[in-house]
């Protein structure tokens, strides 16, 4: 059972995509997509954070191709994509603009919304040329843009160098996690969710979590831990909302305002009473709503009738 790489039934199982593509990236790095919901419908595009895979997404698929084209995609190593020996925000961005380029058709708009590094990945795409054809308004969910390691609360000690060179080491340590048990699952929970958080939402992020291979998650927390992407987050001009959990111990709430009040053109801030780092799980219609919020708002009606 702990080979499954998410769980096989209820909400949080990842539905069948309709169609499945492959994005080949700058330096050919092949990207596993997936395209759920009918053609023409207003376009959504997801990208996941560090150590999971487009089974984070399941609920908001579920409920947003009944009226939506969803594209979620396996960020490099995760998933159904190949593991690479390159690892930065550079890459992230030229994986992002390559599934743009292969799901969505010339001059077609879409809401984008990225989880913690996927989030990060929005961020470190919004100067290129591509995005700009493409994103119509973006949700940022549980991320930050730097300083990551010295703001997380993972570690309930007090803020500073021991705080940071320890919680530095755990993020990154090269140590498998292991099968699911009891006890891993709530390692994940205190880690990464609310302490509420229901037994099936826990059970749906640790089966993800833990599919992770062990050198992907510790290359990427490599990038992770030198991250500082203000700069780039200054240029995500298109509309964009941001969601942050109050109990998120990794990117803590205080994130998510920095981010409000840095972006050119923020359209809301939401803080979730109890809820962690893993928004769209823990709090699934919050996320889902914000998403058709965005659409209804930012793509006009002769973008949704486009077909790519």
């Amino acid at each position: 059972m702990s080979r499954l790489t998410h769980v096989a039934i209820g909400r949080y199982a990842p539905p069948a995509a309709r169609r499945e593509l492959v994005a080949v990236s700058a330096d050919g790095a092949r990207l596993h997509a997936e395209v759920h919901g009918e053609e023409g419908a207003p376009a959504v595009v997801l990208a996941h954070g560090w150590t999971c895979s487009t089974a984070f997404w399941a609920a908001q698929i579920r409920d947003l191709a009944k009226d939506h084209r969803v594209i979620a995609y396996d960020q490099r190593g995760h998933g159904r994509s190949p593991a690479s020996t390159t690892h930065s925000t550079t890459v992230l961005a030229d994986d992002l603009v390559a599934v743009l380029g292969a799901a969505l058709a010339p001059g077609e708009r879409a809401v984008l919304a990225g989880h913690s590094m996927g989030g990060m990945t929005i961020m470190a795409a919004a100067a290129r040329p591509e995005f700009a054809e493409h994103a119509a308004a973006v949700l940022l969910c549980s991320t930050g843009s730097a300083r990551l390691v010295e703001e997380s609360l993972v570690l309930p000690l007090r803020a500073g160098r021991l705080r940071t060179r320890v919680t530095g080491a755990i993020l990154g340590s090269r140590a498998p996690l292991g099968p699911v048990t009891p006890i891993t699952r709530k390692v994940l929970q205190y880690a990464t969710m609310a302490p509420g958080s229901a037994p099936e939402k826990v059970e749906a992020c640790a089966r993800i979590v833990h599919a992770c291979p062990t050198g992907v998650r510790h290359a990427w927390s490599r990038v992770l831990a030198g991250l500082d992407l203000d700069a780039e987050l200054a240029r995500l001009t298109v509309p964009t909302a941001v969601i942050g959990g109050k109990a998120d111990r990794l990117t803590p709430v205080a994130h998510a305002r920095a981010i409000a009040a840095a972006l050119p053109n923020c359209v809301g801030l939401t803080e979730l009473t109890g809820a962690g780092h893993m928004t769209p799980v823990e709090a699934p219609e919050a996320v889902t709503n914000a998403l058709r919020e965005l659409t209804a708002l930012y793509l006009p009606a002769e973008e949704k009738e486009k077909t790519p």
